[in-house]
């Protein structure tokens, strides 16, 4: 592996950190909503799996026990 010196290490980083596109303050607040959403349904979807199968269990357990 070929070493390089520090300053041609930084100018490198540099150019490459000049390549970045950023996202715009409207991309990034669309994504953290709909990631907030997404977690929100996600959250919903789970509570109603996790009752459907507790109700189940418990009508088998109770025509059992």
């Amino acid at each position: 592996m070929a070493t390089t010196n520090p300053v041609q290490f930084i100018q490198q980083v540099r150019a490459e950190v000049g390549k970045v596109v950023w996202p715009t303050r409207r991309e990034v607040l669309l994504t953290t909503v709909m990631v907030f959403i997404m977690a929100a349904l996600t959250a919903v979807f789970f509570a109603l799996v996790d009752l459907l199968i507790r109700t189940g269990l418990t009508g088998i357990l109770g025509m059992f026990g």
